[in-house]
């Protein structure tokens, strides 16, 4: 770029900021910066933090030990290696999911997306591909765009890793899971994801991070790390904006 192109970008930037300063995005009130939320909505997120279970990323009310694992983690291991959420799915949490799901808030994907980078460095590192969790055909005509696969696209980009956004399909229409018990979710979930054919080279012999916005019950990440194996994933990753916490579901 130029540069004329970049001052004259910054001045648009400057006006911009004066014409429409930043909100919170929990709260509505004038901020300093963007990609942020003000001090009182800041207190209102739980951030996870070590310790936590180091397969489920639940966290411990104190310190285990390194490498201790909840008893989720041993009495039920999951299919993926390892899950990260950066906060606890709970007020404005939840609301910040809504928002972007339903209420066609992308302004919100950089701010989630940055939350989830700092909370899953680690999974980045170690990553070939980051998958998105795919939304069927017809709800993703309706809604007119998949927030997992806005916020997998700027976390792949950020940390300059291969991004396959259609390497995962959802090949059963399935019900919304808001609302289902646990047993009804693994249910409604049950061989609804599959790896195409002509996709199978972006995801065989290699480590992929599977991108959603809330895990829950793991239903849905667990049948989507399962396609993704049976494609010849060597191991898969779950990096999430919210996670339940336990007894929360």
């Amino acid at each position: 770029m130029s540069p004329f192109k970049r001052r004259t970008g910054a001045v648009g930037d400057a006006i911009g900021r004066l014409l429409f300063p930043p909100v919170c995005p929990g709260c509505q009130v004038a901020i300093t910066g963007v990609d942020t939320v003000c001090p009182a909505c800041w207190a209102k997120l739980r951030f996870i933090e070590r310790p936590y279970c180091e397969v489920l990323g639940l966290p411990f009310a104190y310190d285990l030990g390194e490498g201790f694992l909840s008893a989720e983690a041993i009495a039920d291991p999951p299919p993926f290696a390892r899950l990260r959420a950066a906060v606890i799915y709970q007020d404005l949490a939840a609301r910040l999911v809504t928002a972007l799901k339903y209420g066609d808030r992308t302004d919100l994907v950089p701010l989630m997306a940055g939350w989830m980078a700092r909370s899953g460095a680690e999974l980045l590192g170690d990553a070939d591909v980051v998958v998105p969790v795919p939304l069927h055909a017809g709800r993703l005509w309706r809604r007119r765009f998949n927030q997992s696969a806005e916020i997998a696209r700027l976390l792949a980009r950020n940390a300059d890793i291969a991004f396959a956004p259609l390497a995962l399909r959802r090949v059963k229409p399935t019900r919304s899971q808001v609302g289902l018990g646990s047993r009804q979710r693994w249910d409604n979930v049950r061989g609804a994801f599959r790896v195409i054919d002509a996709r199978r080279q972006e995801i065989d012999g290699r480590r992929v991070l599977l991108v959603d916005d809330v895990y829950t019950t793991g239903a849905t990440a667990a049948s989507a790390t399962r396609a993704l194996k049976r494609a010849g994933a060597t191991d898969v990753d779950v990096l999430t904006f919210a996670r339940v916490a336990a007894g929360m579901e």
